[in-house]
């Protein structure tokens, strides 16, 4: 296969309510879109999900769109790609990134799977026709607004709640939902806002019945990870500290965690993605889907990923509809009546980008052709 065009979109899009964590709060979605095109009429979608400030991690929506543009696009832009593998062999010479080479390497993806004729959950070996999603809540001003947030999710339709949680909002907080809701999944996630000097805070959700924490600590502290694993009956869950195959390993060696989330592009995408699944799945451990805020484009491709049989646990995939009043695919993702959300069964990642929503939304665009270089 050879990808003949490249459009990079910059869009942005804004969110229904403003998102908090213990480190950021947004109010806007931004990304940058990969739009490939072979000769033989095939189009193909990936997004990168980086945040427009560089404070999830090194890379940001403007710095996608500079290695994409400069580096990434004249690596593989008329080249012979007979695989994701090709792919990622023309894409070596820049180093890290895994962000923006995850929203190509996604469009490559939706091309191979089109070119088969195959959905990409099937292309992947996906055995699932719904994935089981729950839903993240921010942090609040107030317990009592909080209180209101998770009742109306739970109203929606969601089964699971995963709580944002930082210093000092967390375990008056985390209490009061189990309070309200005794027989609730429900999970807290620190974003690295931790350390070992709040042990006995982070120990104080050992009796609230959760079924993880999700990455309490510095994404470099895997040791540090191990040595909290050992003090906490809750089960410790990594995100942030994974950026691939490799990570998982080492820190599941060590017993840094017990489970793993899996979000396609902080590890660098679907093939990443998927061996991190199975070295999960051969050693038992439990892996879910984490989500980035992404469009209908990058929650096609969660899906996709999360239908394979290792993605034991609710994701954060959500619905559309939880971010973006209206998303730029023609069918936004709903949720179903069991908390779970429909596998496209289209080729590709099975859906249809809507040129108008598209259009609405999109600040920057830049087209690349392979006659052109």
């Amino acid at each position: 296969m050879k990808i003949a065009r490249i459009t990079l979109r910059h869009v942005r899009m804004p969110f229904r309510h403003a998102f908090s964590t213990s480190r950021w709060t947004l109010t806007h979605k931004d990304a940058i879109l990969v739009e490939a095109a072979t000769d033989g009429g095939l189009t193909g979608w990936g997004e990168c999900v980086a945040l427009a400030y560089p404070d999830y991690c090194y890379e940001s929506t403007a710095i996608n769109a500079l290695v994409l543009r400069e580096y990434l696009v004249p690596l593989v832009l008329g080249q012979e790609l007979a695989d994701a593998q090709a792919l990622w062999d023309a894409m070596s010479p820049v180093a890290g990134h895994r962000i923006a080479k995850a929203g190509l390497e996604c469009a490559f993806w939706d091309l191979d799977a089109q070119a088969r004729g195959q959905s990409l959950s099937t292309r992947l070996g996906g055995t699932r026709e719904r994935v089981e999603t729950g839903v993240s809540v921010s942090v609040h001003d107030t317990p009592e607004a909080l209180l209101r947030s998770v009742e109306g999710y739970l109203r929606e339709g969601y089964g699971r709640v995963k709580l944002k949680i930082k210093p000092g909002k967390d375990l008056v907080e985390t209490a009061l939902v189990r309070k309200n809701w005794p027989g609730l999944k429900l999970q807290v996630d620190g974003n690295a806002a931790y350390t070992l000097e709040h042990l006995d805070r982070l120990t104080g959700l050992d009796d609230l019945g959760l079924l993880l924490i999700e990455q309490p600590l510095s994404n470099e502290d895997i040791i540090d990870h191990a040595q909290l694993q050992q003090r906490m009956r809750t089960a410790v869950c990594l995100d942030e500290s994974i950026l691939s195959a490799d990570d998982a390993r080492k820190a599941l060696s060590i017993s840094a965690c017990r489970i793993i989330n899996i979000k396609p592009g902080r590890v660098g995408g679907v093939r990443e993605s998927v061996r991190i699944h199975d070295l999960c799945r051969a050693q038992g451990v439990p892996v879910w889907m984490g989500g980035m805020f992404e469009t209908g484009i990058g929650r096609a491709l969660n899906v996709a990923v999360a239908s394979l049989p290792g993605f034991t646990l609710p994701g954060d995939i959500s619905a559309s509809s939880k971010y973006f009043e209206e998303d730029i695919v023609e069918e936004p993702f709903s949720l179903n009546a069991d908390s779970t959300l429909t596998v496209p069964t289209a080729p590709g990642l099975g859906i249809r980008v809507d040129a108008r929503r598209l259009a609405r939304y999109t600040v920057a665009e830049e087209t690349f052709t392979a006659s052109a270089r």
